[in-house]
């Protein structure tokens, strides 16, 4: 049984649940137990999309200085390595996810943030990478992930400074996409999570697979993979189904499968 992370499900909606007061700090063992829950949630087929949650006061203030301070060089670099891997283990679930934001995300916080397809913030949030006034940079991804999202002159102005951003500058910026009453946050999250429960999970997979791997790539590259994963959904049952309901039905009836 994990200690700081736990799974609930519900309709379809999993939620990835980080607890670990006061900060939800991102030590050596949270690490582990978030990797270990992405790999869950992504082979259970009764989940078919995902909430990263830290709860109502905070989503997660960052990684354990005290742990992080106390290591050495060696030492970090084996831990880096393991970090990124946890957090690339979230950004790598094959099915739709949201980061469900509250209180603070900030540094390791921010990063894990970033892993998911979408952010919903409370409108009292603080946001950041405040890394650099520890004399180091983001670790976890920030100077990738955030780059990617907001263009590199933006996430320099983040990590340069180390400055906090609340959520109307986030909103504006594009690090959150959707600001709500810090009570709503979860609802929200999982409101936009529950569209996707009875969706054609392949075809999401693939759609997310498409968007991300084309990313990395020239666009030539791209199209290719958007090909490929794209001819491959006519194996799948949900296109079959999918496509005689419009016909029979108009769009927007199918029921799908998953399958």
């Amino acid at each position: 049984m994990a200690e700081f992370v736990s799974i609930e499900v519900d309709a379809g909606v999993g939620t990835i649940r980080l607890d670990r007061p006061p900060v939800n700090a991102l030590n050596n063992q949270v690490q582990i137990e978030l990797a270990d829950a992405a790999a869950e949630v992504t082979e259970r087929d009764d989940i078919r999309a995902v909430v990263l949650y830290g709860g109502e006061k905070t989503f997660a203030g960052g990684a354990d200085i005290k742990e992080m301070a106390a290591r050495t060089y060696v030492e970090v670099s084996t831990f880096g390595t393991a970090l990124q891997g946890s957090l690339a283990a979230l950004a790598n679930i094959p099915k739709p996810t949201v980061a469900a934001i509250t209180g603070y995300a900030l540094g390791g916080g921010l990063e894990l943030a970033l892993t998911a397809d979408r952010r919903v913030a409370g409108d009292n949030v603080k946001l950041g990478q405040p890394e650099i006034q520890l004399g180091i940079i983001p670790g976890a991804g920030g100077t990738q992930r955030l780059a990617r999202l907001i263009g590199p002159s933006k996430a320099k102005d983040l990590i340069y400074t180390g400055r906090f951003v609340k959520a109307e500058e986030a909103l504006a910026l594009g690090i959150v996409d959707e600001v709500v009453a810090p009570d709503d946050v979860y609802a929200a999250a999982r409101k936009w999570a529950a569209q996707f429960a009875n969706g054609p999970a392949v075809a999401l997979k693939h759609a997310k697979a498409a968007i991300d791997a084309g990313l990395e790539v020239d666009l030539a590259t791209g199209l290719k993979i958007e090909t490929q994963l794209f001819t491959a959904l006519w194996a799948t049952e949900d296109q079959a189904n999918g496509m005689k309901s419009f016909i029979d039905n108009g769009p927007g009836k199918a029921t799908f499968e998953g399958k």
